[in-house]
């Protein structure tokens, strides 16, 4: 990109220190924004370095609740990008799986949507409500319908649409209607910074990194190793399992420094879910780390089979009591490394800056 003086990005919420959260980091790094806009931001549970630029929240900060956890606020998203100031700037760059290609921009203002998912929860509503109860299903199958119309319309006042994988492409042209091009996300996990080891736990684990849910498949892995005594899982992220058999451990959250520990001594990442990208199995392959797989969404895109990791053609114990009973022992750790070189920081900058200028070039918006 020629210029980032007059860029300001906006991503749906800064609640939570997840993938697209992640992207957006890297975006703000590489194009230094004059502004970010969210609908809420929890400084304690996102990214610290956000705080070193300047912030802009909808009437949503107003409430703790939505703070905590912005899913209470589905039916609201819509509005608060909508009642948000329109933006008067060169470039808007919205990093979106919700709303945030909804904000509302002047006229000269070009509006470029890097799009990590159509609404999960609009459009695969029956994995990301899994766990709700018949009422929050029954109100949002309601709801579902006008929020769709409403997603649309936001949708088509972009200039242009990017994708984070040819899956997550395929969905936007099925949603919307709109062809967008692609550019991967960049893995900007630094495998030379400190590594900080785990108490109390050895090296020869596989390893889930995941929020806890239902489209995440943890569940479905922890019965796996249920039946796997000989082998050890460990889970990071989201709620803290428990122990459900002695060769499994659940940490919760860890700190950037153990997690680099625990990918670099993990014997394989292991995930079972449809991801849209899925930035764990590349990061795994930054330290040598080879991946186990569904062979589904992103991670066609990311793994290379017998080179970078294996692929599960289930979501299924047995599917996955198999792969793990049979996961080779030897590993050509460079290979693996040089997968995850794929998706650098500067590619996905160089990519993107090119789609930019390319918008900003146009005479008229498509």
């Amino acid at each position: 990109m020629s210029s980032t003086k007059n860029c300001v990005i906006a991503h749906d919420y800064l609640t939570q220190k997840g993938g697209a959260e992640r992207v957006t980091l890297d975006m703000v790094k590489a194009f230094n924004p004059e502004l970010i806009i969210t609908s809420v931001w929890n400084e304690n549970s996102t990214f610290n370095e956000f705080m070193d630029y300047s912030i802009k929240e909808s009437f949503l900060k107003h409430f703790k609740v939505f703070r905590r956890d912005p899913r209470f606020a589905l039916p609201l998203l819509p509005f608060a990008w909508r009642f948000m100031k329109k933006i008067d700037s060169g470039v808007v760059l919205c990093s979106s799986s919700g709303w945030s290609h909804a904000i509302r921009t002047s006229s000269r203002t070009k509006k470029i949507v890097y799009c990590h998912n159509p609404a999960r929860w609009i459009y695969q509503d029956q994995d990301y409500f899994l766990k709700s109860g018949k009422l929050v299903k029954a109100l949002w199958a309601l709801a579902k319908r006008p929020l769709r119309f409403l997603d649309k319309i936001a949708a088509r006042s972009a200039d242009c649409y990017v994708a984070n994988s040819t899956s997550v492409a395929a969905r936007i042209r099925h949603a919307y209607g709109i062809e967008a091009r692609v550019v991967f996300p960049p893995v900007s996990i630094d495998v030379h910074a400190p590594r900080e080891p785990v108490v109390a736990l050895e090296p020869g684990y596989f390893l889930v990194v995941s929020r806890s849910r239902g489209y995440k498949g943890t569940q479905t892995i922890i019965d796996a190793f249920c039946q796997l005594p000989d082998h050890r899982l460990v889970i990071i992220g989201g709620d803290n399992f428990g122990n459900f058999s002695p060769n499994i451990r659940s940490l919760g959250h860890v700190s950037d420094a153990q997690l680099r520990w625990l990918y670099a001594h993990a014997v394989a990442l292991v995930s079972l879910s449809r991801e849209d990208f899925g930035l764990t199995p590349i990061e795994a392959n930054a330290f040598g780390t080879p991946a186990l797989v569904l062979r589904a969404g992103g991670f066609l895109d990311t793994t290379q089979e017998g080179t970078s990791g294996l692929f599960v053609d289930e979501a299924t114990v047995p599917a996955l009591v198999r792969a793990v009973a049979d996961f080779p022992d030897h590993w050509d750790k460079k290979r693996i490394a040089a997968n995850a070189e794929r998706f650098s920081l500067n590619a996905f900058t160089a990519n993107l800056s090119a789609i930019i200028d390319d918008v900003i070039g146009r005479k008229g918006s498509t």
